[in-house]
């Protein structure tokens, strides 16, 4: 039995039937799969819930799947990104002739003036702490870190730096010294491409739950899990709301790619008190879409546009369109906007036309002002968008971790159950680990372990 239905859910039950290992049954509580990578239409048009990409990092193996699966759908892109710094528009993935002509000069120069003094002085973390400002700080100097990762880390998971990890920073900044921003500026043609399917980054899941479904997994969709017991003489009994009727199914092995902290709120009898208080220490930063309904062809040739200004409220505005390289539906495309949040903040209850209204003043501030109002204003809200790595989290997180590696034959992996900064192609991997781990004499507990020590080396791609 897996708890949800996203790629890594999803991608667990492909690879255990395509393997034979066992039968599989998918539980999600939504009408749709995908969970946070999953697409939809807005007024005709295809679009995800927010900017994804399938990059170039993706394991050989599981590409080969994908490519099988979804053909000529799957489309390799060049990226056609940029970044609004200090006033400027810069392309996205960095390139030396455009950072030499429009990257602000002053900007330009305190960068440089950094990086020869780390390297002559050598740069030391003078505070002592392992924070997200120290890491960064002592790697990149206070000009990039001040105008750039600083306030866009207070946008995206609403915390200063000195409060966030420094795990924050080794997990979500792949450019995080000089040495590696060279390297990203330096790489070979060709290198700044992605991947993405023709009919919405859902695509993905989707086939991959088809196939799944053809060699006799069952997914099932609407169904809301409300408890998990452990059942007489082993295995799992999984309570579960489908269709306003309450089933209950058991199961050899549960396998959980669902919030940590909502599993251990789930189990009966209930968890010790220790687990139940490290779950409501983890914290997750919500996220609001608006969805921009516009009556053109296309609003820009960029795929999406980033804001790490403080004075524009969303950090991301992407055209899916654009990564679907869509011409149809004709006079008509949609803006997605991302607009991270606390679910106790006023942004979270917004009107989905005080949204939009927020959207375009944002628009209008940063230079790419809309020549006339939206269409059609819609939003979609994600209570748990980015786990958010306060200073200390992993000492809560390892007794949640700990509780759920003490479960008999219960496993927890993917981006949501291992409160992990991580792509798609990284859950799916996780999915592939775990049914190798699967064999004939059940789970292999210690293969499983050294799987996870790959899993924490992963750095986010962006």
């Amino acid at each position: 039995m897996i708890l949800g239905g996203g790629p890594a859910g999803v991608g667990g039950a492909y690879y255990l039937r395509k393997t034979g290992r066992a039968q599989a049954t998918v539980l999600e509580q939504q009408a749709v799969l995908g969970g946070n990578a999953g697409s939809f239409d807005v007024q005709g048009v295809r679009v995800d819930f927010g900017s994804h990409r399938l990059h170039h990092a993706c394991d050989r193996s599981i590409l080969a799947d994908l490519e099988a699966l979804i053909g000529d759908d799957l489309l390799s892109n060049p990226r056609r990104g940029r970044i609004r710094l200090r006033g400027r528009w810069v392309h996205f993935p960095l390139k030396p002739i455009d950072l030499m002509l429009r990257l602000d000069r002053r900007f330009a120069a305190g960068s440089l003036r950094d990086m020869v003094a780390g390297a002559l002085n050598g740069r030391k973390n003078g505070t002592g702490a392992d924070t997200f400002a120290s890491v960064l700080q002592a790697s990149l100097g206070p000009t990039i870190c001040e105008h750039f990762y600083f306030p866009y880390a207070r946008k995206l998971w609403g915390r200063e730096p000195s409060e966030l990890s420094g795990i924050q920073a080794r997990k979500r900044v792949s450019a995080g010294t000089f040495s590696k921003l060279m390297k990203r500026l330096f790489r070979p043609p060709g290198s700044g491409r992605f991947y993405y399917p023709r009919h919405g980054y859902g695509q993905i899941t989707n086939v991959l739950a088809a196939d799944a479904a053809r060699r006799g997994a069952d997914i099932m969709t609407g169904a809301r899990v409300t408890a998990l017991e452990p059942a007489a003489g082993g295995g799992w009994t999984v309570s579960f709301e489908r269709e306003g009727t309450g089933q209950k199914l058991r199961a050899d092995y549960v396998w959980s790619t669902i919030p940590t902290p909502l599993v251990a709120r789930m189990m009966r009898p209930a968890a010790p008190p220790e687990v139940l208080k490290a779950a409501g220490s983890i914290s997750y930063r919500a996220m609001v879409l608006a969805y921009l309904v516009l009556d053109v062809d296309r609003f820009s040739t960029t795929d999406a546009h980033y804001f790490p200004e403080e004075n524009v409220t969303m950090t991301r505005l992407s055209e899916p369109k654009n990564y679907a390289c869509r011409t149809e539906p004709r006079g008509r495309t949609v803006l997605c906007a991302e607009l991270p949040c606390s679910t106790e903040d006023a942004l979270w209850q917004m009107s989905d036309a005080d949204v939009g209204a927020l959207v375009a003043a944002d628009m209008e501030r940063a230079g790419i002002p809309l020549s006339r109002a939206p269409i059609h204003v819609e939003t979609r809200r994600l209570k748990q968008a980015y786990p958010i790595y306060l200073n200390g989290y992993e000492i809560p997180f390892a007794v949640l971790d700990e509780w759920a590696e003490s479960l008999p034959d219960f496993l927890m992996y993917g981006r949501q159950a291992l409160f992990a900064h991580d792509n798609t192609h990284h859950g799916l991997y996780m999915a592939s680990a775990a049914v190798d781990c699967l064999g004939e004499n059940g789970f292999d507990r210690a293969k499983w372990h050294r799987y996870r020590d790959i899993f924490a080396t992963h750095v986010v791609e962006d």
